[in-house]
């Protein structure tokens, strides 16, 4: 298929003409020519790189139509108004037309009006659009999203299995242009291998998004960060993905609510409202959009400036193309993921239902997921490792770069490492190697014989658990202890067990050491991306020895590695990074202020003969030393406080805040105070309004598929908010009176409510600690609500 010299001039014309370019980025004017030569293409290029335009061009240029197969209705549609608004007449074929529309679409076709025709895959298998395109003049095929092919891919559909012998029903001889933004070197291959197109010319740009900033934080008073964080960067238009579409509902409300103009974007929307909802953000009639995934995928929002995982993704390829869509003109973008190990459980959960190759497939993407999310290694490193592509230095525009974990330099046990790899035949993962390398002798190494090599149990001298180390300091580490779910003032968890002395608190502040099985896991990681050990394409998690590898073995050096993040114990210095350096302080609230809270807080204690927690507990006076709430309303959203209580306790604490901002001409940060949804209160008022009709609490629990332990926690958030309830008709059923009474008296004279502490020194005989728990709720409801 040859193409004249008018016609190369046509495409450089059309280029300014259409889109207004001057010149093509990268390799575009190379992939395009491909594509007008009659040859296959395979590109591989990142997210806001052109991709579109190495089709579009192409289809301009060309007689006849082209086919560009694509998943999205929505991306559909997307694209077609843009390409309607150049004044190039493309149009779309899905189940969004009606007969009559399609009926247009079709006749427009076949007059050879129309250059690119957008098709969903379940659209082409149908047998009339077959019929209608084997009367049509096609130009070449475009398949967009093409990783979609792929069964190793994070997007996997079937329908685009059938893609190539569709296309080949059509005409042999048709070129195919193949584009993805998101493919390993594994997934590279089976789309090649799919199309039949090993043959094709291959153009892979880099991954390497220069302008993009990535930041994973803890998991931890989320909602308060990403309003923050919003308010902050007012202005500026951002998208954050949720893996639900319940809580995609509950997030735009929450973020309306504390006066964020947001819209929701799921598939359980009507299509009309998801269109609108599109459009309202395009067109910047909102700032944030909190979506689905389905959410983003060919729209051309150039300046979305952040994009914010509110839930860990599926798979490093879903957040490198969601992040992706942050600053795709080159300029500011900064992507934010929030990472629980509760949402790893939850995404693994979910799979539970699919094939055994598709479970597989998924636990592996997802086991990529927590590598990258708790190493700490430079974030762009292990984002191009992941794709194929090696690069040579940290980034120094991450989170790991400038807020890094402790480094510590390793050596021989890189050596050992590698040689872990060797030894065993380069055909296991960084979980069997740290296994053999700690001795750890299970079925799997003794079936291979790996328990008889010589580097069998030779890790054990480098990583140690800390309780080993610890183990002369305090006998009593090495007991099993049970441990309560609250914690103490350092946040640390306490022992349900009675202990003959509290540990010192300087250890309690020791950084948290992995098992070292998985700081193995972990070197074995870093020095893969560091290009001392390679992954193997064929077989995932597998690691071979590069040739830098076995030149290190040869003359080995000191290298410099990084610990893993601990975000339990990292979450809650982090998330107040803002608040530390406003207030140029170790602490992130006003230690001042607190101070004098905590005094008035004594003070009132003693007025009314009651310990000081009921008043008010010390995190609820950080946050107002935080936050300085100096209306009722500001002083009801600090947490553990709400309305009963600041009716009641509120109005001394009030003016002193007042007080001490003026004097101090502080400027109130009242953005970083969290506004409640409605939504979120509907399960506390129906509690409410059981507990009023005296309905037993594990009805109420049986109601809303709760457990006991849940029903208690909702009830304590209730009662923490200066609500009063009265579960004197169930405690009365389930607790004796002389023990209640002896509860009541040990909560009157204790300094604190934990109850992990009153199961150690309350000296109740058979206590337990749901007994405690609906005593304590009794007597907060009594004397301080």
């Amino acid at each position: 298929m040859s193409v004249s010299q008018e016609t190369n001039n046509l495409l450089k014309d059309k280029l300014k003409e259409t889109f207004g370019f001057s010149q093509f980025r990268g390799e575009q004017e190379e992939i395009i020519q491909n594509t007008l030569d009659g040859k296959n293409t395979f590109v591989i290029m990142p997210t806001g790189a052109g991709k579109s335009l190495c089709y579009q061009m192409p289809a301009i240029a060309m007689d006849g139509t082209a086919i560009v197969i694509s998943p999205l209705i929505a991306l559909m549609k997307n694209q077609v108004d843009q390409m309607n608004a150049f004044g190039i007449n493309a149009q779309f074929l899905n189940s969004s037309l009606n007969k009559t529309e399609m009926n247009k679409v079709k006749t427009e076709v076949l007059n050879g009006e129309v250059k690119l025709l957008y098709i969903a895959p379940e659209s082409l298998t149908k047998e009339d659009n077959l019929e209608f395109l084997k009367q049509a003049k096609l130009s070449f095929v475009a398949i967009d999203e093409a990783h979609c092919i792929s069964e190793w891919g994070h997007d996997f559909r079937p329908e685009y299995r059938r893609i190539k012998s569709i296309v080949e029903s059509l005409d042999s001889n048709l070129p195919i242009i193949a584009l993805t933004a998101t493919a390993t070197p594994k997934v590279q291959q089976d789309i090649q291998k799919n199309l039949n197109m090993e043959d094709s010319t291959i153009f892979k740009s880099s991954f390497n998004r220069k302008n993009l900033y990535y930041e994973i934080r803890a998991k931890k008073d989320i909602d308060k960060q990403i309003i923050r964080y919003i308010k902050s960067n007012h202005g500026k238009a951002g998208i954050i993905y949720c893996l639900s579409r319940k809580k995609v509902e509950e997030v735009a409300e929450l973020l309306n609510v504390n006066g964020i103009k947001a819209l929701p974007y799921h598939a359980g929307l009507d299509g009309s409202v998801r269109m609108a909802n599109q459009e309202a953000f395009l067109n910047e009639e909102v700032e944030v959009m909190v979506a689905t995934i389905a959410f983003g995928m060919g729209i051309d929002k150039p300046d979305v400036r952040f994009v914010i995982h509110y839930d860990t993704p599926k798979s490093l390829e879903g957040y490198y193309q969601e992040t992706g869509r942050a600053g795709r003109d080159g300029l500011e973008g900064n992507c934010i993921m929030f990472y629980a190990h509760e949402d790893i459980i939850k995404l693994d959960k979910f799979n539970k239902d699919k094939t055994v190759t598709e479970r597989d497939n998924a636990k592996m993407l997802l086991n990529e997921m927590v590598s990258y999310s708790n190493l700490g290694s430079c974030r762009r490193r292990q984002l191009l490792h992941y794709f194929g592509e090696y690069f040579p230095q940290d980034c120094g525009f991450c989170d790991n770069c400038l807020k890094p974990t402790p480094k510590y330099k390793a050596e021989e046990e890189v050596a050992l490492a590698i040689r872990a790899v060797d030894l065993t035949g380069e055909r296991f993962d960084a979980q069997h190697l740290a296994e053999v390398l700690m001795g750890v002798k299970n079925q799997y190494i003794t079936s291979y014989e790996h328990h008889k090599l010589d580097i069998f149990g030779k890790g054990k001298n480098f990583f140690k658990l800390q309780e080993d180390e610890d183990e002369d300091e305090d006998d009593d580490d090495e007991q099993d202890e049970e441990f309560s779910d609250e914690e103490d003032e350092d946040g640390n968890p306490i022992s349900k067990a009675p202990k003959p002395k509290p540990a010192p608190k300087a250890k309690k502040k020791k950084e948290p050491e992995l098992n070292p099985v998985d700081q193995w896991v972990s070197l074995i990681r870093q020095i893969t991306i560091l290009g001392f050990l390679e992954k193997d394409i064929e077989n995932y998690g597998i690691v071979k020895v590069s040739e830098k590898g076995r030149s290190f073995l040869k003359d080995s050096f000191p290298i410099t590695l990084s610990k893993d993040h601990d975000y339990e114990h990292e979450s809650i210095e982090d998330d107040k990074d803002d608040e530390k350096a406003a207030s140029g302080g170790g602490k992130a609230y006003d230690e001042a202020l607190f101070e004098l809270l905590k005094n008035l807080r004594k003070k009132i204690a003693k007025e009314k003969n009651l310990p000081p927690y009921v008043i008010f507990q010390d995190p609820s006076l950080e946050e107002m030393a935080t936050t300085y709430p100096i209306t009722r309303e500001d002083m009801a959203q600090i947490n553990g406080v709400g309305m009963g209580k600041v009716v009641k306790f509120g109005r001394p604490f009030i003016d002193l805040i007042s007080r001490y901002v003026e004097e101090n001409e502080i400027e109130t940060a009242t953005e970083v105070v969290v506004k409640s949804t409605v939504n979120k209160s509907k399960i506390k008022i129906h509690i409410i309004q059981q507990v009023d009709r005296k309905v037993d609490l594990d009805v109420i629990a049986e109601q809303k598929e709760l457990t006991m332990a849940e029903i208690i926690e909702e009830i304590e958030h209730i009662c923490y908010s200066g609500t009063k309830l009265n579960l004197d008709y169930y405690i009365n059923q389930v607790i004796e009176p002389d023990k209640q009474e002896e509860i009541f008296d040990y909560f009157m004279s204790a300094e604190t409510d934990n109850i992990a502490i009153a199961l150690r020194d309350c000296d109740i005989e058979d206590i337990s600690e749901e007994e405690l728990r609906l005593m304590r709720i009794k007597f907060l409801s009594e004397v301080a609500n």
